[in-house]
């Protein structure tokens, strides 16, 4: 949800035996995505339990959980694992990609439309090489593999993404120009901007007060979001729902602006059904509401009220 404060924490930090520069890189690949002017937060956490995203740095190559997958992680367990030294340059990249993954994006060369066509025996082979290893099924599922068309949404294909491996010659057939490799990035590509500032666009300055037993109109379209500020009066259980022909993710935190706290949440997404929980809040103490329409269909008014 736009404008979720995500908490990382190191599982085996410097007291570790972790260089402090390996440590700094990570910081600044956190924010080298922040400074884009997105809605999200990336804040280091030094408690795990507190954390949603857990780093390591195992020799077990680099990976991350995707999106909110990293919520069903165990809090003793790592989301996310760099295995070699991120401040080389080839590393710098892997910091970013990684990130890339945990606020939601994919691999850009499993894009459904890029058109991609292996010589699958050559890339088996490759991959089955070092420095990855790794055994055919993994390189299905991390390279051959292409994602649903119904869950993606972004570019056709764009090879100078950060979520782009590099690949050398002969590994690719088509498109033909591709023959001889694709380049790895070297950084953000100018629609990674674009698209994670269309995902998680600045969050506006003021939010509407939403007020008990008074429905507020959405107005949204898909991929809009809506944000709520409730102060209660009286400390009590509250419950929370959606009304209209939509699917909509509905998720409560309170706190302050720097320093949200997850409360609660629902997605009624593909099912119908609206979206309801009840929560206890309790009085004078501030909590935001965010609401992010997936879809609307039928008169398409949609409406969030708790009472």
């Amino acid at each position: 949800m736009n404008g979720t404060p995500l908490r990382y924490c190191f599982l085996d930090g410097a007291d570790n035996g972790v260089e402090k520069e390996w440590l700094a890189e990570v910081h600044d690949g956190f924010q080298e995505w922040e400074d884009l002017g997105i809605g999200l937060r990336f804040r280091p956490e030094d408690n795990p339990a507190e954390s949603e995203i857990r780093i390591t740095f195992a020799d077990d190559g680099s990976w991350s959980y995707v999106g909110t997958d990293c919520l069903g992680i165990g809090v003793d367990d790592a989301t996310m694992n760099f295995g070699w030294d991120p401040t080389s340059p080839y590393g710098k990249t892997t910091v970013r990609h990684e990130i890339g993954h945990a606020i939601g994006f994919n691999h850009e060369h499993q894009n459904p439309f890029a058109g991609i066509e292996w010589d699958e025996p050559k890339l088996y082979a490759y991959m089955g090489g070092p420095p990855n290893n790794w055994p055919p099924e993994t390189t299905f599922h991390n390279i051959v593999r292409k994602l649903s068309t119904d869950q993606v949404s972004g570019s056709d294909w764009d090879p100078k993404s950060i979520m782009h491996y590099g690949f050398g010659p002969g590994l690719i057939k088509r498109p033909e120009a591709y023959r001889n490799g694709v380049p790895s990035p070297k950084g953000l590509s100018d629609r990674d901007k674009e698209y994670v500032r269309t995902w998680y666009p600045p969050l506006a300055p003021h939010m509407d007060a939403l007020q008990p037993f008074r429905s507020a109109v959405l107005g949204l379209g898909s991929g809009e979001q809506a944000d709520f500020e409730i102060v209660p009066e009286k400390s009590q259980k509250y419950r929370f729902g959606t009304f209209g022909d939509a699917d909509v993710r509905m998720v409560l935190f309170e706190g302050t602006d720097e320093d949200l706290r997850f409360v609660t949440g629902e997605d009624d997404s593909g099912e119908d059904r609206n979206g309801r929980f009840e929560v206890k809040l309790f009085a004078g103490r501030r909590y935001v509401l965010r609401l992010r329409m997936y879809a609307t269909w039928g008169g398409g008014n949609a409406s969030v009220m708790y009472w």
